[in-house]
């Protein structure tokens, strides 16, 4: 039996496994599709929100905040990609100025450090190609930029060399409460717990409502994406968000930690729990928006478009606790923004909760520190040919855009809880991520798969068992 069984792989539910792991207990997630940042955490804007735009008091305020402090000594630790460029909010209308001065203070009352308002002058200096339009900004210093898939790798696999199992391809159908334990029905058997961690995305709702009488209702609220080239990646440094009018929230321009251009996303309530597909209707918008915000749309350097979802719960704030009516269930439901930036300070308040419910202990032999994976593009040039010296595949470049070697992406398969799909290596290596999304190493990307696996080449999927590549060979 095991103490705790987290449901769900993504930002939350691998955060809790993490702080989870630092105690002497059998944990286990359960992750319903083939990988980790599968769901809910696998498209977003991938910032680290700074904390000024959470109504104070909320659970969102306080765990934005207390998470944008964690990213520091996190991603050092962990060694994710992390740079603390800043926000911008434009005002286009000197009128709404007073909008901005209560940003700034609902942000000081939530305790968000470097928070100013800066006028036109200052904003040109700062950002020459926004639009001729704002006339004003408030400036948050904390906010950052991250690599969203590393983040939620990186958590998952410290957690699993700490001793966390990982089952994937396993959906939770329904639980049975025994006097000791909770016991969890599977599309692949019963497990059984002490206490179970409801982190299951646009998807907790339901689990929650399997248990308890006090039923809760998330809407998947999807968002749209652009994502531009590097070549105009500088466009702007740091992140610029609209001050809401009255036409609407606006969108969100921001550089990747990657180097790219990102711009969305839109806010539509939908239906489907799986409806992450792009509209003309919700594009058309991002590109009639973003003309708010910078001088010229990049038309000519979108390489691909997305879009994700939001885990909106009809209480509009996070829900981490346990179930009242329920004893020993624990959720982690309406995560939605800023779920990724929260999701460190949201793993160690679950973690402390279930610590004092099960009375654990702390281990002495946590590992606190992941080395990651030997990606060529952030070594100096002598780190690279020493690492070519060691192993030839260092050198051999199969992703062009990106320039990523055969050494990375064999290296990112066996990695722990490694890539086994073309997509669960374009997120840990960016091999595919590039310009040509794909069209040139796709098919040496399976060919490695299926050498490395032993598995044959009709076998290797996009991302999950339904995503066939290779369906047969034409001259057989």
């Amino acid at each position: 039996m095991y103490d705790v069984l987290i449901i769900g792989g993504g930002f939350s539910g691998s955060a809790i496994a993490r702080e989870l792991s630092k105690y002497n207990a059998k944990i286990a997630v359960l992750e319903k599709t083939e990988d980790i940042c599968e769901g809910t955490s696998k498209a977003n804007t991938a910032l680290a929100h700074g904390g000024f735009d959470a109504k104070p008091g909320t659970l969102k305020a306080k765990l934005n905040v207390q998470g944008n402090k964690m990213m520091d000594k996190l991603t050092k630790d962990l060694n994710i990609p992390f740079e603390r460029n800043g926000a911008l909010v434009l005002c286009f209308d000197e009128k709404d100025i007073p909008k901005l001065e209560e940003l700034k203070e609902r942000g000081e009352k939530n305790g968000v450090p470097g928070l100013s308002i800066i006028n036109q002058e200052e904003l040109r200096k700062l950002e020459p190609n926004i639009t001729d339009d704002a006339v004003a900004a408030l400036l948050c210093e904390s906010a950052g930029i991250i690599c969203t898939f590393t983040l939620n790798f990186a958590l998952a696999e410290n957690a699993y060399e700490n001793g966390v199992e990982f089952f994937f391809n396993t959906a939770v159908e329904g639980f049975t409460k025994k006097e000791d334990r909770w016991i969890v029905h599977t599309n692949n058997g019963d497990y059984e717990a002490k206490a179970v961690v409801n982190a299951a995305g646009v998807y907790a709702d339901e689990l929650h409502n399997m248990v308890s009488s006090k039923k809760h209702s998330i809407t998947p609220r999807r968002g749209q994406y652009f994502l531009m080239d590097k070549q105009v990646g500088d466009t702007v440094k740091r992140t610029v968000f609209q001050l809401p009018t009255k036409f609407g929230k606006g969108i969100v321009v921001t550089p990747t930690v990657d180097g790219n251009l990102l711009i969305g996303p839109t806010a539509e309530d939908i239906e489907d729990k799986e409806g992450v597909d792009t509209t003309k209707e919700g594009l058309d918008e991002i590109m009639e928006k973003s003309k708010m915000t910078l001088k010229s749309f990049p038309y000519g350097s979108v390489i691909t478009s997305f879009s994700g979802l939001r885990a909106h719960d009809e209480e509009d704030d996070f829900v981490v606790e346990e179930v009242e009516d329920a004893e020993y269930f624990f959720d982690a439901l309406g995560i939605e923004s800023p779920g990724l930036t929260s999701s460190p300070a949201i793993g160690l308040m679950m973690a402390n909760l279930i610590r004092d419910k099960l009375n654990l202990q702390e281990k002495d032999n946590f590992k606190e520190t992941r080395e990651g994976l030997p990606l060529t593009n952030r070594m100096t040039p002598e780190e690279h040919k020493a690492l070519i010296e060691k192993d030839s595949s260092f050198s051999k470049i199969i992703c062009r855009c990106e320039m990523i070697t055969e050494g990375e992406i064999v290296a990112a398969i066996h990695s722990p809880l490694g890539g086994k799909t073309l997509d669960g290596l374009k997120r840990r290596v960016r091999a595919g991520a590039g310009r040509c999304q794909g069209g040139f190493c796709s098919p040496k990307v399976i060919e490695i798969i299926s050498r490395e696996l032993n598995i044959p080449q009709e076998e290797v999927m996009k991302n999950n068992s339904n995503s066939k590549i290779i369906l047969g060979r034409t001259k057989e």
